[in-house]
């Protein structure tokens, strides 16, 4: 391997050329049922600002939105507005029940601090949007919201973290309740 081939490339954010660690989620997206009131939740109520939008015609007709909300760290929350774009009828943005699966297996979570837990949930709580759930993981504590979409989004806030252990996580692939010792931890679930 050449030395230029060696030397790791930089990253950089999509805003403004701001270098980030490498790799990154650059974003993660999600179909929306309804834009506006999608936008009115992650910026508003999230604080991630609006960044970007595009508008571009379907593969086969019909047109979408393609819009970006900057969730403070360099990468981005992103929809897709459908309009008869490839979306089948009936289709759900649900990404959790609309699959028949419990509303809490898929999801996404924003590392953040309690200043801004306390920031969210009073926006929240002005808006009259009352959390999903809040649990105490013992390496984090957790804020639970449903978007207008009916994804679960969930506000992180680290406590003592958890210790890597790759050998113990490799292990417990396998492993059912009977393999492991529940005295420390508590259920995810409510």
């Amino acid at each position: 391997m050449s030395p230029a081939a060696a030397e790791p490339r930089p990253a950089h954010s999509r805003l403004g050329g701001t270098p980030v660690p490498a790799p990154g989620i650059h974003h993660v997206a999600y179909a929306c049922r309804d834009l506006e009131a999608t936008t009115r939740f992650y910026e508003d109520l999230m604080g991630f600002p609006l960044v970007h939008t595009e508008v571009a015609a379907g593969p086969n007709g019909g047109f979408f939105r393609h819009t970006f909300h900057d969730t403070g760290d360099g990468s981005c929350i992103a929809f897709f507005d459908l309009h008869e774009a490839g979306e089948r009828e009936g289709w759900s943005s649900e990404i959790s029940t609309g699959n028949n699966l419990p509303r809490w297996v898929n999801h996404i979570a924003f590392n953040v601090t309690t200043g801004k837990v306390d920031e969210v949930r009073a926006r929240m709580q002005d808006a009259g949007v009352k959390p999903y759930m809040e649990v105490d993981h013992d390496y984090l504590h957790s804020l639970y919201y449903i978007d207008p979409n009916g994804i679960m989004v969930e506000l992180c806030v680290d406590t003592p973290g958890f210790e890597a252990d790759p050998a113990e996580a490799h292990r417990l692939l396998t492993a059912t309740l009977d393999d492991v010792d529940h005295s420390e931890h508590k259920s995810m679930v409510k």
